[in-house]
């Protein structure tokens, strides 16, 4: 018999560079089945972080990508029509909580606050899903574990995340790692050579010194790893950088000539 979440299982060792200790931090957590929060900019390696972990830990991964249309039935489930008539469907969250998944909200913020509440009840020493509509309260798994990620400087306060469910939650801290490890990263990921992956990362630590002063956010791994693909495979590094790096990033004019400077200082 199979086990109900054998297609959440990562078989395959993610590739993951460590930047720190989370490593180690992200065990100790898992030893006690703490709520663990991931905060860090986006494309910094938060979600390839929690899938690493997965796979070392042995432990199915539900990931949701929440998003401000997603409501408590998407997470927990909800009574359908089948060919027997009406029938309960567990949603992903619950299918975590009864199998002892990792399960993993990115961008939990973007979730409505009415639809995060549900998580309340994990997150604390009652270790429960309550299912109004089907009468039924699931206690966690053993193996059980909640994760959540976020970008705390890209938000509006509007959507930051209330205290109340921020104090459930352990952290660790996320950002982009050093320019070595950085470049290692894109040359590994994109399969360029070392030399233009650390030409790339140039241009993202001149990005990043705009944050805030005309740019959200700079240039992320993530997409030093998409023009480095391009890159690979025939694509020009001028175009490639427009393509993945300057027209995803900004629409205003006189940024993106002054993002295209620095590519031209490395490529021109």
């Amino acid at each position: 018999m199979s086990f109900p979440l054998d297609d959440y299982l990562i078989r395959t060792e993610p590739f993951y560079q460590a930047s720190g200790p989370e490593i180690d931090c992200y065990e100790r957590a898992y030893a006690h089945r703490m709520p663990l929060m991931l905060k860090g900019p986006t494309g910094c390696g938060k979600t390839r972080f929690v899938e690493y972990m997965a796979w070392k830990l042995k432990r199915p991964l539900v990931t949701l990508a929440c998003n401000e249309d997603m409501t408590a039935s998407d997470l927990i489930g909800r009574y359908l029509l089948d060919a027997d008539g009406t029938a309960w469907h567990d949603g992903p969250m619950t299918l975590a909580v009864r199998h002892g998944a990792i399960c993993y909200l990115d961008e939990v913020v973007e979730a409505r606050q009415d639809t995060t509440v549900v998580i309340h009840p994990l997150t604390d020493a009652r270790r429960m899903l309550p299912l109004d509509k089907k009468g039924e309260v699931v206690q966690a798994h053993p193996d059980f574990q909640l994760v959540v990620s976020y970008n705390p400087g890209y938000q509006s306060s509007s959507k930051d995340m209330k205290p109340s469910t921020r104090q459930r939650f352990a952290s660790l801290e996320f950002n982009y790692p050093s320019e070595e490890k950085e470049v290692g990263i894109v040359a590994h990921e994109s399969g360029v050579p070392v030399a233009l992956a650390r030409q790339l990362v140039a241009i993202a630590h001149c990005t990043r010194a705009l944050k805030q002063k005309g740019l959200d956010e700079g240039v992320s791994t993530r997409m030093l790893i998409y023009a480095g693909v391009l890159i690979r495979d025939g694509m020009s590094a001028v175009e490639s950088s427009e393509m993945t790096m300057i027209r995803p990033l900004t629409d205003d004019p006189d940024m993106a000539t002054a993002i295209r400077s620095f590519v031209l200082a490395q490529f021109g």
